[in-house]
Parts: C-alpha cells; sequence; structure tokens
C-alpha cells in the first residue's frame, strides 16, 4: 500500500498508510519501540475503522530519515515531536506507545499539555514498564555484545540484522541512542495527566510483564485498565489481534463521544 506523506517541514515526522480521507473522524498517533521505525504500523490503517487515520511517529536515524542524527535525550526529542504534531490536533486524536514509544508518546502529551494544546482522547501504551516503578532500562550502556544478547532476548529483531556485521553497524547506533533516550529520561514532575490510559502486557514478557505495567495508573488521573494478551515482549500474533481489537473498541466509544 502507498504511503501518504505531506508538505511541510512536519512531513519527515509522518509516515501514514492509507488514502487521504476528509472524513477520518480520528486520528491515532503510533510510536514505534527503540530500533523500530513508523513501518512497524503499516497494516494498522487495514485492521482498524475507517474513521480512524493511523500516523506513524518516524523519528530520525531510521529508513527514510536515515542519513539523519538520531536523539538521544527526552526533552528535545518530544520538543521536536510536538512541534511537529501542533498542526495536526484536529480531528480529535489518540496515542499508541510500544516499549520505548510509550514513554516517549508520555513525553509529548505532558509537553502538549504545558503549551495549553489539545490532549489526546485516549492513551494506550504497550510493552513498557510504568515509569514510577524506575526500573532500569539495559544495554544503552552496555557493550556491543551485551547489547546484541539483550535484543536477542528481546525478540522482534530481524535475523538477517545479527547475521550481517554491515547491518549491525548501522543499526546498533540507532538502537542505542534509542534506549539512552529512555534509560537517561528523569522522573516525571507535575499532575497526571487526565486522560483515559489502557496499557497492554504479554503473559509471557519478562522485561514488562502485567505486574510492572499495573503502575501506569500513576500516569492518568482518569480511567486507567490493564489488559493482558498472549506473548512475549512484541506479542504472538494473537495477542496482537486482541490489543487491536481492544483499541478500535476504545475508539470507537471515542468517536461516539464527539459526535
Amino acid at each position: 500500500m502507498a504511503v501518504q506523506s505531506r508538505r511541510g517541514p512536519e512531513a519527515k515526522w509522518f509516515r501514514r498508510f492509507g488514502p487521504a480521507h476528509e472524513s477520518r473522524a480520528l486520528r491515532l498517533f503510533c510510536f514505534h519501540y527503540a530500533g523500530g521505525s513508523a513501518a512497524s504500523f503499516r497494516d494498522w490503517q487495514s485492521l482498524l475503522p475507517p474513521y480512524v487515520e493511523v500516523v506513524g511517529v518516524q523519528l530520525p536515524g531510521r529508513e527514510n530519515r536515515f542519513a539523519e542524527q538520531p536523539f538521544r535525550d527526552m526533552r528535545p526529542l518530544a520538543e521536536a515531536i510536538a512541534d511537529a504534531m501542533a498542526a495536526e490536533l484536529d480531528p480529535p486524536y489518540a496515542c499508541f506507545g510500544f516499549s520505548m514509544g510509550a514513554r516517549v508518546a508520555l513525553a509529548v502529551s505532558h509537553l502538549l499539555r504545558e503549551r495549553g494544546l489539545p490532549q489526546p482522547s485516549h492513551m494506550f501504551f504497550a510493552s513498557s514498564c510504568a515509569p514510577s516503578r524506575g526500573v532500569p532500562v539495559r544495554g544503552w550502556n552496555e557493550s556491543d555484545e551485551k547489547l546484541i544478547a539483550y535484543l536477542r532476548e528481546l525478540g522482534g529483531t530481524a535475523a538477517e540484522i545479527f547475521d550481517s556485521q554491515e547491518f549491525l553497524d548501522m543499526y546498533l547506533p540507532t538502537v542505542r541512542a534509542d534506549l539512552t533516550v529512555v534509560g537517561t529520561c528523569p522522573p516525571r514532575s507535575g499532575l497526571p495527566l487526565a486522560v483515559p490510559l489502557r496499557a497492554f502486557a504479554g503473559l509471557d514478557d519478562t522485561e514488562a510483564p502485567p505486574e510492572r505495567m499495573r503502575d501506569w495508573y500513576r500516569e492518568t488521573s482518569a480511567a486507567f485498565s490493564l489488559t493482558t494478551v498472549p506473548g512475549g515482549h512484541f506479542f504472538d500474533p494473537a495477542g496482537t489481534t486482541e490489543m487491536i481489537s481492544q483499541i478500535a473498541s476504545d475508539l470507537e466509544c471515542t468517536v461516539r463521544n464527539h459526535l
């Protein structure tokens, strides 16, 4: 499916995977995991209801932004994304963040609130330890060998990357920078967001199991739900299907409330 893009300085931050549709009632910004890319959400447009516009947030240092240096610090990264999102907040929107993406989406949402801009109608976070638990982030300040071992343990990285030193030389600096963003992120200060939040945890995930995700409730003064799904850190196909189905159900309620 062709990727849709828009002109302007913010265009490089976003990838759209479906045809432009003026009647879309809600925009879902999707934040990828460390070392990942917006392409991980390529199939979501066809899996969610037609009134949802899926927008993948593309960080520097990968795919069409490979020549750009990846960020290594949360604040400037969140500021750059918030700058790009400012013109994209109508119609109503929601945020989904996977692993590292959950922490980035949270930081961006706080920045948007600081600027007096509209807040998301809903937040969805998957496979990410609740920030308040203070669980150390692995890999970012370790040797390449230990970082590779960590990535193998998590799963989700294509086998051909591990089989090629050339691919590893290109990939490791980006994934290390991404992990540094989360690993050096200071604790949140200020009030929690007044946005409904649903967290998704893989039943077999050893990195962000359900017990490490329950404290996401501290990040919102609105409704909180934790949904467990089959699989490990990246879920299995049934777990991913269950997650997307639940997101669709929650977004339907959001759209009805805005009609």
